[in-house]
């Protein structure tokens, strides 16, 4: 315990802060230590010759271009429990000394293809726990002397084919507790020196595309697993569910082959329409749709871009049910879409084909279709039928004298709606002649009435009509002489006696 002592206090003597040193960072020999003090960033001032560099459990979102390229001398960088997103091309580019890199525990949803370049050197990768769903060709092709690649607890769900080409040095490979339900023979090919594979706890479906993987285990590939790895359980079908993959037959290990269905198999399109076309597919497992447009001998026009709504790659691969669509997407539509274009469905069971013909409308709508079918010149360009004779395929000069007429009556109907709303008004306005105080009704009414009982209505087709409220009082109280001028009682019924003019008020 004495002869601890002396170094102890050496330990202690020994400065903690260098000059150079990141403030509230560790430097000490060739190692900074400045972990879990909540950078969003990495740090400026660290010494050039730093070979061990611990970032771990901060808040770094991103690797700001240019910021690691003084640390050419680095051997081990730790960012794992950081918060990053992405990593930018070359983002290593100046650590060709780099032997060990965890990234761990960050963000990263996708790997670009030069994210690695410059780390020749490096031997080992630790992408574990990051939400990674797809691997891309050629990831990794810039790591020739990696040897440890841990990519479990990801989201990973497909391998490309040439995903982890150019890792012949590799060693281990952990795939484990990720969303693979198959991984194809290519996959594993550029895997030269692979001793150690992990494949388990997936959602592995077990169907004719991974029968390889039981016979190469069967054969040879049993050495790469451990006792545990070997048990790669299916989760589909239903009927293999829970089995392991190396106790069942290659006789189980079936795929269906795709239908494909298309409705209709022909549309006519106008110029400047959109349209949309369902491609609809069913097999096991579940197909992949693609639209493509099939290339046209002799055709000068250029291609028209067929887009497949929603992306080919989420396709046949969400869903509880058999059937994948497709959707053929076409924006303001020109005779360069016309032609043939086929939908294809394909699994590991085999692939099935539909064609579909797009037929352009080349007439613009003011043209008249002709009656007759006229002589074409040799090379000119076919024009499509319209399918009908419509308002939209009568001439120029017939369509503008259409116009034209509709709106001249459109404005004589509103000079005369002008012309009666204006009589009324002035009609209203005018002092009503002397004698018409009183109004007289028909024979079945019980007598006169005068414009005080009148209410005006309106029924629901707008007509106008009134309605005479005996409630309120006729004629003023006292009596009532028929006067001498008979004139002004001319044409009333017989019987009606009226009262003197100025006996009543008269409302209009």
């Amino acid at each position: 315990m004495a002869s601890r002592a002396p170094a102890l206090l050496l330990l202690l003597l020994l400065p903690s802060h260098p000059e150079g040193c990141p403030a509230a960072c560790h430097c000490y020999s060739a190692t900074v230590e400045c972990g879990a003090l909540r950078l969003r960033v990495v740090p400026q001032g660290i010494p050039p010759g730093t070979q061990t560099l611990f970032l771990q459990d901060n808040s770094i979102s991103r690797l700001e271009p240019g910021t690691l390229a003084p640390l050419a001398s680095l051997r081990h960088l730790y960012l794992h429990n950081n918060s990053l997103r992405a990593l930018e091309s070359g983002a290593f580019r100046a650590q060709p000394r780099l032997l060990e890199l965890a990234l761990t525990g960050n963000r990263l949803r996708g790997l670009r293809g030069g994210a690695f370049a410059g780390l020749a050197q490096l031997r080992v990768l630790y992408l574990a726990g990051n939400q990674l769903v797809r691997l891309l060709d050629f990831t990794f092709l810039h790591l020739p002397r990696l040897q440890e690649l841990h990519l479990q607890e990801n989201s990973i769900e497909l391998l490309e084919d040439q995903a982890l080409a150019g890792l012949s040095s590799l060693a281990l490979l952990d795939l484990s507790r990720n969303q693979l339900g198959t991984i194809s023979q290519e996959v594993l090919q550029p895997l030269a020196s692979l001793q150690v594979l992990r494949l388990t706890e997936n959602p592995w479906r077990c169907d004719c595309a991974l029968h390889w993987l039981g016979a190469w285990i069967k054969e040879g590939g049993q050495r790469l697993l451990s006792s545990r790895d070997k048990k790669i359980m299916c989760a589909e079908p239903p009927r293999l569910a829970l089995q392991s993959l190396l106790d069942v037959s290659g006789s189980s290990l079936i795929c269906i082959p795709p239908s494909v269905h298309v409705e209709p198999l022909e549309v006519t399109a106008n110029l400047g329409d959109d349209l949309r076309v369902a491609c609809q597919a069913s097999g096991y497992p579940q197909p992949l749709v693609t639209w493509r447009k099939v290339p046209q001998p002799r055709e000068n026009r250029p291609q028209a871009q067929a887009q497949l709504e929603g992306g080919a790659a989420s396709l046949g691969r969400h869903g509880a049910s058999d059937t994948g669509s497709g959707m053929l997407f076409l924006t303001n539509i020109t005779l360069a879409h016309a032609g043939k274009y086929e939908c294809e469905a394909a699994n590991a069971g085999g692939a099935a084909r539909v064609p579909f013909r797009l037929l352009v409308n080349a007439t613009r709508p003011h043209r008249l279709a002709p009656l007759a079918p006229a002589t074409r010149p040799k090379g000119h360009e076919q024009q499509h039928e319209a399918g009908s004779m419509a308002f939209r395929a009568l001439g120029l000069a017939t369509q503008t004298a259409i116009a034209a007429a509709i709106a001249l009556l459109a404005l004589t109907a509103l000079l005369l709606a002008a012309m009666i709303c204006r009589r009324r008004r002035r009609r209203k306005k005018a002092r009503a002649p002397p004698g018409e105080g009183t109004l007289f009704v028909n024979d079945y009414s019980d007598g006169p009435c005068t414009f005080a009982q009148l209410e005006e209505l309106r029924d629901e087709r707008g007509h106008e009509m009134f309605v005479i409220d005996r409630s309120k009082p006729l004629f003023v109280e006292g009596p009532v002489d028929i006067p001498e001028d008979r004139s002004t009682t001319e044409g009333l019924a017989p019987g009606f006696r009226l009262p003197p003019r100025v006996a009543y008020e008269i409302h209009c």
